[in-house]
């Protein structure tokens, strides 16, 4: 499956991050197309292994193809990553640990899977397409608060409820290009770099898939997944995550904790935080243009 062949973000300091060597284990928790697997997995030559989480049976079946001579130092298996404490136990602990919450490239670009109003697609927008409710089918059943919520909390849209009132007003949905001009008509902006529905179709992704959920489940499995003195590294693309992350390594590392009357931490910090301001996609990849809004954190296990 070529169509999800892209240049990894971050790929070099990714890699610098985790520091994979020889008979290392590592886990990525979201494979998608294996760029980034493919990258460890040859750092960790001849004996290091990967475990590879995704969702998605196509960037499964993308993953295994790719790294097909690498079947006995490569584990692909299907499942959220919300879930990994459970389906990766039986490997751990890991050397290092990597999750990229960006949309896998061939998810946008593929009018079949509705993420994107570029094509003209049906409105879906789950990365597990075999289960789970639709967008459409989210949409169908959401009220004027709730779909205001999701616009407001999730897509930060500020007119939020009058872009909610014309989709519920035009239900069904079944276009992601119809929906998309909708969104556009409904919100009155003008001019603006980005279109407007960007915001819209970003809030209900996050909604069909509960990508912050997961996000935080996976989060507190990786502290239990990984060894002392092994790596975790997250590189998120929007400020909700990226709030997230920032939230649970500074608690790792004891920068949020609780505090005694002399200043120490009531609990004894997990974890250092190795780049306390993160690497941005500006700074370390600016020939990618997927990485324009791509933040890398990573923290190491004490």
């Amino acid at each position: 499956m070529r169509d999800f062949d892209h240049s990894p973000v971050l790929l070099h300091a990714v890699v610098d991050a985790l520091r994979p060597t020889a008979g290392g284990r590592y886990l990525d928790g979201t494979l998608g197309g294996a760029g980034h697997a493919s990258a460890v997995l040859a750092a960790c030559a001849p004996d290091g292994m990967l475990v590879g989480i995704d969702r998605d049976p196509n960037a499964i079946e993308a993953a295994t193809n790719r790294l097909a001579d690498c079947t006995d130092r490569f584990v692909p298996l299907r499942g959220c990553m919300g879930d990994m404490g459970e389906i990766a136990a039986r490997w751990a602990p890991f050397d290092g640990l990597l999750m990229d919450l960006g949309v896998s490239s061939p998810q946008l670009d593929r009018a079949e899977r509705g993420f994107s109003f570029q094509k003209d697609g049906p409105v879906d927008m789950r990365m597990d397409p075999d289960s789970g409710e639709s967008a459409s089918e989210m949409l169908a059943r959401l009220d004027l608060s709730a779909l205001s919520r999701i616009l407001r909390n999730y897509g930060q849209e500020p007119r939020a409820r009058r872009i909610a009132r014309a989709i519920l007003e035009g239900r069904p949905w079944s276009s992601t290009t119809a929906l998309a001009d909708c969104v556009e008509r409904a919100s009155g902006y003008h001019g603006s770099r980005t279109h407007p529905a960007t915001r819209t179709f970003q809030a209900l992704r996050i909604a069909v898939n509960d990508e912050l959920g997961e996000l935080e489940r996976a989060l507190d499995a990786a502290l239990q997944l990984v060894r002392p003195g092994g790596h975790i590294a997250v590189i998120s693309f929007h400020s909700l995550e990226d709030r997230m992350v920032k939230r649970h390594f500074r608690t790792a590392a004891g920068k949020h904790t609780a505090r005694d009357a002399y200043g120490h931490p009531i609990v004894a910090p997990t974890g250092r935080l190795v780049h306390p301001k993160g690497i941005t996609g500006k700074q370390a990849d600016p020939n990618n243009p997927r990485a324009r809004s791509a933040r890398l954190r990573v923290l190491q296990i004490i």
